[in-house]
């Protein structure tokens, strides 16, 4: 093993346990004691099959995480282990994933807008690999971090305000100059990036952008860079039912890859998955910390307002989940509006959902919450981030050692998972006991 997760970084679930039985228990515990703090509970196990999946559904894209997706330390212990990269936006969160020792050359500081001093940090941290897609940013690396790689962002649109998640990067007219630039600042351009945003979901937009990559590659090399790198960002989808998105996304990635820069060309492909990994691997669990009636136009019809112990930055959907010591009797619903803390009446999670009547201590569930819920930063406000429960299965974690090459298969093991690296989507389909979370209802 590399030496990131060992087994008293999570809780060992056996096989026919599921993590929802893990969270159940947990709110057994909870609501015998008067502090209940809202807390999620992350499958790894889960988290593994994506990663096997990503492999060999994209054998040739080595994936970098966006630490900004999920910053909890299991998850960055986990993907360190199974040999991923990282990708960082500040200096918080490369100082995060080398607290545990991942190497500066599994860092890409992936930000187009960095401050001066985050740029020295990451230099002095030894991490070259960066991104620019202005005169302004290379100026600040060329004065900062000399010894920087950098790769040139661009859009594969002349008009980047036609897909609002494109917020950055230049257009291909401009390529040129910036690289000449660069060439003038002494600064090395070693790849292009390309990032369609997190919620990019036309898969023929990753063509045309690695179409336009491939324009972007032949400027440099006419200027004498040693291109050799394309990031591909992100984009990816992060929950069960897209399955087959994510497969069509795949496959036209690869004859994308296939056509523009083909097995063999010298250059190295890179992603940066987020919602991806970490989306469906964690649940939710917070409590209703005050209630309100709020009167409709329509006479003797209310509309129920209830307060969750919990702010994030997610617009979960979920169900009433009553506290386990009580039974929950079929009751009529009423149309509930959900708030954060309160103090914090701008954290609106949702309205007009259609719950049982609630009481405070109530507990509610939230399925998919992953991804931009748990922070490297303090949160707004200084209110605590929850505490996350890991658990993984038994033979998920096997799945882990046996990917890393430190134990040898036996005739169970062959029977019930594959070798990682000859067919790994067999071995994501047998990984875990499906579902891990139900769909949330009234327990």
């Amino acid at each position: 093993m590399n030496g990131y997760l060992d087994e008293s970084n999570f809780m060992m679930v056996e096989e026919g346990f599921s993590t929802r039985d893990l969270l159940e228990n947990l709110l057994v515990e909870l609501c015998q004691e008067s502090d209940q703090q809202a807390f999620f509970v992350a499958d790894l196990g889960d988290i593994v099959k994506k990663h096997l999946r990503f492999l060999k559904a994209l054998p040739r894209v080595k994936p970098y995480f966006p630490v900004k997706c999920n910053g909890s330390e299991g998850v960055i212990r986990l993907l360190a282990e199974l040999g991923a990269g990282f990708a960082c936006t500040n200096k918080a969160e490369i100082s995060r994933v080398q607290s545990i020792g991942v190497p500066a050359e599994k860092i890409f500081y992936s930000s187009p807008c960095k401050q001066v001093a985050h740029i020295r940090y990451a230099a002095s941290h030894g991490v070259q690999l960066m991104t620019f897609d202005n005169e302004v940013e290379l100026s600040k690396v060329a004065r900062s971090h000399p010894g920087a790689r950098m790769l040139l962002g661009i859009t594969a649109d002349s008009s980047p305000s036609a897909h609002p998640s494109m917020t950055f990067g230049t257009t291909l007219k401009s390529c040129r100059h910036l690289l000449e630039t660069a060439k003038e600042q002494a600064v090395e351009v070693v790849g292009i990036s390309f990032h369609l945003g997190s919620w990019g979901s036309e898969p023929q937009l990753f063509a045309q952008s690695v179409a336009a990559a491939q324009l972007a590659f032949e400027m440099g090399t006419e200027l004498g860079y040693q291109m050799h790198l394309l990031d591909m960002g992100g984009g990816f989808p992060g929950t069960e039912d897209t399955r087959a998105r994510f497969e069509e996304m795949a496959a036209v990635i690869n004859s994308a890859l296939d056509l523009y820069f083909p097995e063999g060309c010298g250059v190295e492909i890179v992603a940066r998955p987020g919602r991806y990994y970490v989306t469906s691997a964690f649940t939710l669990a917070a409590s209703v910390t005050a209630m309100g009636e709020v009167p409709t136009e329509q006479p003797g019809s209310h509309d129920e307002t209830g307060h969750c112990d919990t702010a994030t930055s997610s617009h979960p959907e979920g169900r009433a989940v009553c506290p386990p010591q009580r039974p929950c009797p079929e009751l009529p619903s009423l149309s509930t509006s959900l708030r954060g803390p309160l103090g914090h009446p701008e954290d609106h999670i949702s309205d007009s959902l259609e719950l049982p009547q609630l009481q405070v201590g109530d507990w509610l569930i939230f399925e998919d919450m992953g991804a931009y819920t748990i922070t490297t930063s303090s949160p707004l406000g200084g209110c605590p981030q929850p505490h996350v429960t890991y658990a993984m299965s038994r033979l998920a974690w096997k799945t882990v050692q046996l990917f890393q090459g430190k134990l040898l298969p036996t005739e169970d093991d062959r029977e019930s998972v594959c070798t990682p690296l000859s067919c790994g989507w067999e071995m994501a389909e047998t990984l875990c006991v499906p579902p891990v979370f139900a769909p949330a209802g009234i327990i």
